[in-house]
């Protein structure tokens, strides 16, 4: 009898994903007896009232890591221990649905799950861990802010994609000698922002890890302006905070969604240096999702395979309760303890690509 692996990819979509998949279902048909089953949207296709899976085969991969998105679908609300319930008044509560999701586990012969997502879904694969559950992490997050591993895929896509953003935008700002503000992707960690303005060589970066100070930021204006001619290119992430240690952003309003719904930072940033005083014709970008979808970079597929196919090895080998990373050049694997530890943040003293940027003349606002 096969020995079954439920896949779930929890959190936001992100390149790669599909070469995750691919990578463990096509190691697992090479090495004989397991069958590899997807649950639909994260945890929740196990823990609907009607189960949501899907069998993943050779046939439902063939050429999927091309692709953006997952074919497993993926969410962040709800969970095994959040799960949204409508009650009978019509109103909704979050429920823990462990109990339920070990049965149905059991139920379907599941051996291991292999859980592909960033810290939230790392912490719920710790927890279940715990409770005595088979499972192996792979580090997804365009952010990056996952520790243990050198990169995490979709990072690098992400970067590409608001490189080019940068790069289109400084041909329009030198052109019409504008200040244009970049907003992209980043709730607590600038990896994207600061790889974005060294790749495109931004004039201004604000990362959530240094709180800003739009008085400097408009003196670094005033300098790449000379009679009212020139331009300013800004990279701004998301998660910026300001020197009250303010971010910008709207409550939740989903049930079991806990995150703060992050916009506006770019906007923001531009009220205050209109306030200032900077009459230069200050324009906002907000690439948002665009980072998030479309096709993978090369980097990206063949480090999501690799991740996805040591995946599968541990779980082979029993070895769980851990993550797989990368450790340039090998592919590794660290304990889930280890992984949710501390968060994968850019360190404003040492980092190297920091300091890189500041001594080509980068401001960071600080």
């Amino acid at each position: 009898m096969s020995k079954r692996i439920l896949v779930v990819t929890g959190g936001g979509d992100c390149p790669g994903l599909n070469a995750v998949i691919r990578g463990i279902v096509k190691s697992a048909k090479l090495d004989g007896n397991w069958e590899i089953i997807g649950s639909m949207e994260s945890y929740n296709g196990l823990l609907k009232d009607k189960i949501e899976i899907m069998p993943l085969t050779e046939k439902e991969v063939a050429g999927i890591h091309v692709k953006g998105g997952t074919i497993i679908k993926t969410t962040n609300r709800g969970g095994p221990f959040n799960f949204p319930v409508q009650q009978s008044d019509g109103s909704w509560q979050t429920e823990n649905r462990t109990k339920l999701l070990l049965e149905r586990l059991d139920d379907l012969g599941i051996e291991a799950i292999i859980s592909i997502g960033g810290d939230g879904s790392q912490r719920i694969s710790l927890e279940l861990a715990k409770l005595g559950v088979n499972i192996v992490g792979v580090p997804k997050t365009i952010d990056n802010d996952l520790s243990c591993t050198d990169f995490t895929f979709g990072f690098q896509t992400a970067v590409e994609i608001a490189t080019e953003a940068v790069d289109k935008l400084v041909t329009t700002a030198e052109s019409h000698n504008r200040v244009f503000i970049l907003e992209v992707m980043g709730r607590d960690a600038g990896w994207i922002a600061l790889y974005t303005a060294l790749g495109g060589g931004a004039d201004v970066c604000i990362i959530p890890e240094i709180p800003y100070d739009p008085k400097i930021i408009a003196q670094k204006i005033a300098t790449r302006y000379k009679d009212g001619e020139g331009f300013c290119n800004i990279v701004i992430a998301e998660g910026a905070r300001d020197i009250a240690g303010q971010i910008t952003g709207t409550a939740p309003t989903a049930v079991g969604d806990e995150h703060i719904k992050l916009g506006g930072a770019g906007d923001k940033l531009k009220q205050e240096l209109q306030q200032l005083g900077v009459e230069h014709d200050i324009r906002v970008t907000v690439l948002g999702h665009l980072q998030r979808g479309g096709i993978p970079i090369a980097f990206d597929r063949i480090l999501a395979t690799a991740l996805g196919v040591k995946a599968f090895e541990l779980v082979k080998a029993k070895k769980y309760g851990a993550m797989v990373v990368y450790n340039h050049p090998e592919i590794t694997h660290v304990s889930l303890e280890k992984v949710v530890e501390k968060s994968n943040f850019i360190n404003p003293k040492n980092n190297s690509f920091l300091c890189a940027a500041k001594k080509i003349g980068i401001s960071f606002g600080d």
